[in-house]
């Protein structure tokens, strides 16, 4: 399972680190768009990898973007991440209404950083690139 972000956004940033924290399984791996792995990600799922504003999420050769990426995310959390499940109640048309807003207006909201994040130590591995 992949999680690809955006790795120059603060806020992606910080919730790579909330996956890292609350992944008690290790079962995700992260490939930030800005790199190889991310960009060949983006582009099989149809994304232009240069006009990015979603995160993507791999699983099992499906991906998913927006909303219903981050819905699957919090689900391989477990309890009580997993609650975020009746999100599905709301209809994708408003649920990605929301989050393009914030991914439009994330670098301004939550700032941007010119360099990646640092993996925090023993967790290097679950990055691709």
């Amino acid at each position: 399972m992949i999680v690809v972000y955006d790795a120059h956004c603060l806020l992606c940033s910080g919730s790579i680190q909330f996956l890292l924290r609350h992944d008690r399984q290790g079962m995700l791996r992260f490939a930030s768009m800005q790199g190889e792995t991310g960009r060949r990600l983006l582009a099989q799922a149809g994304v232009n990898p240069d006009d990015v504003d979603t995160v993507l999420f791999v699983r099992d050769g499906q991906a998913w973007r927006e909303s219903a990426a981050v819905l699957r995310i919090l689900h391989v959390l477990g309890w009580p991440w997993r609650l975020a499940w009746i999100g599905w109640l709301i209809p994708a048309r408003l649920r990605d209404a929301v989050y393009r807003r914030i991914a439009r207006n994330r670098y301004r909201w939550f700032g941007r950083s010119d360099t990646c994040i640092l993996p925090p130590p023993g967790t290097a591995q679950r990055f691709l690139d």
